[in-house]
């Protein structure tokens, strides 16, 4: 099959789980013996076109006028302009399938693909405005993305979400129809986070906590939505009954200025490590080095970081929201907490660094569920799955929209008449 996906980021362009999630998909469906093509934007550090593990990436440039980076709006649609543009451009030299699309921010580019060319389009969501405020968009910009979102999933022939709980979401507030929707969950690939050496973990453990406190990671962008409000009151807490404690806090958002006033407001600043981004490789040993990860989300559609704490070993404690609730077995393969409870994110925290066995019992659990659950390979192959109903739908509403073949008969040609059709 031949493939075209539209993706906000693409490495070396990583903000979250959505960028490492296309790069993933796309090596997969590369490995089954598919051709795929990327088109994504541009970064500084990257050519303008490559071939690299099979995928056949193309970086679309962005056009002038160059807006200030606080004008979000005009950016995504300036984005969107480049991206369509590459995409069509693409489409002249190549022959694909099916056109896949991950989330609003391509929604646009999309779209225009889809109604210029007739190809299938498969729309993955991987959040949605509405949910990542609660229930209500408050300002322009968020009814902004929310129509963005509405229209990408009714342009698209299937939308794909990644847990239960996001199926039912889109369904609700897009008016789906419940047969349009696939629910494919996000992956991990369990060996990028097993082949760290002893020692490296080790001297970073040494390096980070040379007095032997406990280590508590935190992996993924910093926003409100995230939570990590509530784990930073969870430590002040631990600390307060003498519970010796270190937390790592791995990523960047736009709250990431918050979260450090916080932690120094609690007075907890020096025990906690604000490491920014870091990239897969260091990411892993942090993982590796933990001896818990917590996912504290208000809001979660799925929890990738979850999946790679459970590839890691490394034992896990979440809020049991949206997609995370779906993953982890509370008691068996991780905690599960309500959200912004400060106090049951203490319990939890207390319990699986004070008992180290039965944590790492869990965490073995729950490695244990990934090969046959999340594995990329199966994930592709249920992808494909869906975009092979994809191109059978099109191609059966195009063939009942055709307009049937009309012949109005008069008088014979022969005889001076005509026929029309």
């Amino acid at each position: 099959m031949r493939i075209l996906l539209l993706s906000w980021e693409y490495p070396p362009r990583i903000h979250g789980g959505l960028g490492r999630h296309v790069h993933a998909l796309s090596l997969a469906l590369a490995r089954a013996g598919h051709e795929v093509h990327v088109v994504t934007r541009p970064h500084a550090d990257a050519p303008p076109e490559e071939e690299r593990d099979g995928v056949h990436v193309v970086r679309a440039p962005e056009p002038p006028p160059m807006l200030p980076a606080q004008d979000w709006v005009a950016n995504a649609l300036a984005v969107n302009t480049g991206l369509q543009t590459t995409a069509t451009r693409l489409l002249n030299d190549v022959d694909v399938d099916v056109v896949h699309a991950h989330d609003w921010l391509v929604a646009y580019a999309a779209g225009g693909v889809r109604i210029t060319t007739g190809l299938p389009l498969v729309a993955t969501i991987h959040a949605t405005e509405y949910g990542r405020h609660q229930g209500h968009l408050p300002g322009p910009m968020n009814k902004f993305i929310h129509q963005a979102e509405w229209w990408l999933t009714y342009e698209a022939r299937r939308v794909v979400t990644c847990s239960r709980y996001m199926r039912d979401q889109a369904q609700r507030i897009f008016e789906l129809p419940p047969g349009k929707i696939d629910t494919i969950p996000n992956g991990v690939a369990p060996e990028e986070f097993t082949l760290v050496p002893g020692r490296e973990v080790s001297a970073l453990r040494e390096h980070i906590t040379p007095d032997g406190e406990h280590l508590v990671l935190y992996a993924g962008r910093l926003e409100y939505e995230k939570g990590v409000q509530t784990l930073l009151r969870a430590v002040r807490k631990l600390r307060d009954r003498g519970v010796p404690v270190r937390l790592l806090i791995a990523g960047e958002g736009t709250y990431a200025g918050s979260l450090r006033a916080l932690a120094r407001s609690l007075r907890i600043a020096r025990a906690v490590d604000f490491t920014g981004f870091l990239d897969r490789a260091e990411l892993v040993r942090h993982y590796r080095v933990a001896d818990t990860a917590v996912v504290p989300s208000i809001y979660e559609p799925f929890g990738i970081v979850a999946l790679e704490a459970m590839a890691a070993g490394t034992p896990l404690v979440v809020s049991d929201t949206g997609g995370l609730g779906e993953l982890i077995e509370h008691e068996r393969s991780g905690l599960k907490v309500a959200p912004q409870d400060v106090g049951a994110l203490t319990a939890a925290l207390e319990r699986v660094l004070g008992d180290r066995d039965w944590a790492r019992g869990m965490a073995v659990v729950a490695h244990n569920q990934l090969e046959r659950r999340f594995s990329w390979d199966a994930i592709a192959g249920r992808t494909v799955e869906t975009y092979e109903r994809a191109i059978r739908e099109e191609r059966e509403l195009a063939h009942a929209q055709r307009p049937p073949l009309r012949l109005i008969f008069s008088r014979s040609p022969l005889l001076g008449g005509s026929a029309e059709a």
